[in-house]
């Protein structure tokens, strides 16, 4: 009488993912690969082991484009060299923008999926992997056969105008470290600024319910997160589409204020959020970015300075600051507005310190437009500062203006804005000498080269042009972050010694760069 035969089971799919620009599309890929792996499936980090690879990509502006479509044609190249059974998957913003135009672009892409579709990635990366094997196939057929293959076309979702937000019952799987998480409060954008194709590739804005966010924090916090990142398109804007019989968008600063005032209490605002996150136990920061300056309520601005948790740090892009660009840019917002509001921010909570991003070379900024942007930056004294040259992007309304500025002014006038800001930066970090501080341990670092070369975020900007100031340091050395530094597109506390990282510590500023401090441990009393 036979045995039965053993009946092995199949070894699981084993799936690579590349995420290219900003922190919302790096939660789009956290929840991408928490679904795999709750349907079973492998995450590897090395491209080469991988039977799929996702490459979830970034559109926002020219030079993000050219990154993506740079890592998708270096992909496909390598996996025809060295293991042609793997499929190719392209998700996010690049697809959610150009869902006609690159099935037809990047044959050698398997399957394109949208925003919406980050849920169903299991079933895609099914979908893909039995695409090339059928695809594999007919280029075998072909060479053995005169008649012409026909290629399977590869799998295509994306759903026009995206709805989609994540809840707290979504897997995930974090790609930060330990001690850090980004927070996504709410999902695409309402405003009309004429150079931004945002909108059209993310949708409008929808916010997540206020209980949903709350017990997300709360799991965060119980996984170790010592650091809350609130992200968003427009994160003031947070609520105001779940107010009862709303019709259209709120956008200008007086409208926003009257339609805030007349919110039901039940209504959720970043205002009840910021105060329901502040309230839950547990220490720990909680750090507000993508703030829009017409948004802002002096209400926001009692709330952070009640709220001990919120760090004295707000992430502000303007764009720019003379009426003209303003206007054309439409940003709803000006020049004497934005000065009034930042005179309010920084008396309303003393030692806050402001980020913004600038835009240079607009379509028609003449050199007397740049130079009132310049004496800004010289004058309103920035804690933090990024600098944009101007993307002309298709299907915008500046794109279609007249006045565009060649790329040669553009680099100049980004050159000049730094150098401003690099002035400004030293003489703040001087500020700091002497002062003891709360920072957020990162990491240990190699001292061979501190501080790093130019930083640039195709959300924040040029952070810093070089290194032109650099140190050599020596000795054990541990990165670390104070309340005035964003994970990724800001400063760094080097302190000298040892240091639990992912913990909060004391530290005593002795010595800075332009854009770093320097610091050694306090010791605890």
């Amino acid at each position: 009488m036979s045995r039965p035969q053993d009946h092995e089971t199949p070894d699981p799919v084993r799936v690579g993912l590349i995420s290219l620009g900003c922190a919302k599309n790096l939660v789009d890929s956290e929840v991408m690969l928490g679904c795999l792996l709750e349907r079973g499936f492998q995450v590897v980090n090395d491209p080469a082991e991988a039977q799929v690879l996702v490459v979830n990509t970034c559109s926002f502006i020219d030079a993000a484009k050219t990154e993506s479509i740079n890592a998708i044609m270096e992909t496909a190249a390598v996996r025809d060299a060295q293991c042609r059974g793997q499929a190719l998957i392209v998700a996010g913003c690049l697809t959610q923008r150009f869902p006609d135009e690159l099935p037809r672009l990047l044959p050698e892409v398997d399957a394109f999926v949208g925003i919406d579709q980050v849920t169903r990635i299991p079933d895609l990366v099914e979908q893909a992997l039995s695409r090339r094997s059928r695809r594999n196939a007919v280029a075998a057929g072909s060479r053995r056969s005169t008649k012409p293959a026909t290629v399977p076309p590869p799998v295509t979702e994306v759903n026009r105008r995206p709805r989609y937000i994540p809840d707290y019952a979504t897997p995930r799987f974090r790609l930060t470290p330990s001690h850090f998480a980004y927070l996504k409060i709410a999902e695409g954008c309402n405003h009309p600024c004429s150079f931004c194709i945002i909108p059209r590739m993310r949708g409008s804005h929808r916010s997540r319910p206020l209980s949903d966010l709350v017990e997300d924090a709360r799991r965060l916090l119980a996984d170790g997160v010592r650091e809350l990142n609130l992200i968003s398109q427009d994160s003031t804007y947070y609520g105001l589409d779940l107010r009862p019989g709303r019709s259209g968008s709120v956008s200008d600063p007086a409208r926003f204020r009257a339609a805030t005032r007349a919110l039901p209490v039940e209504t959720p605002t970043l205002c009840t959020l910021l105060r329901a996150l502040n309230g839950l136990e547990g220490d720990f920061w909680i750090r507000l970015l993508y703030t829009h300056p017409a948004h802002w309520t002096d209400a926001l601005i009692q709330t952070i300075a009640e709220c001990p948790k919120v760090t004295r740090y707000v992430d502000m892009p303007l764009q720019h600051i003379h009426a003209v660009m303003l206007e054309r840019m439409r940003r709803e917002t000006t020049r004497e507005y934005i000065e009034e509001l930042i005179a309010r921010i920084r008396q309303g909570v003393p030692g806050i310190a402001l980020r913004t991003t600038f835009i240079v070379g607009f379509p028609g900024e003449t050199a007397r437009c740049f130079e009132s942007l310049l004496d800004f930056i010289r004058t309103t004294r920035f804690e933090r500062l990024g600098v944009f040259t101007y993307s002309r992007e298709a299907d915008t309304r500046a794109a279609r203006m007249t006045g565009q500025v060649s790329n040669r002014v553009k680099q100049q006038r980004r050159a000049l804005a730094m150098e401003a800001q690099r002035l400004v930066a030293r003489s703040i970090a001087a500020g700091q000498l002497g002062r003891t501080v709360r920072v957020l341990v990162e990491k240990p670092v190699q001292t061979r080269a501190l501080p790093p070369d130019a930083i640039q975020s195709w959300e924040h900007g040029l952070i810093r042009a070089d290194a032109s100031d650099a140190v050599r340091l020596r000795g054990r050395y541990f990165m670390a972050r104070g309340e005035a530094d964003a994970p990724d597109i800001d400063g760094r506390v080097y302190v000298r010694g040892t240091l639990p990282v992912g913990e909060f510590a004391q530290v005593r500023i002795v010595g800075h760069t332009d854009y770093d401090l320097l610091a050694e441990p306090v010791e605890p009393r």
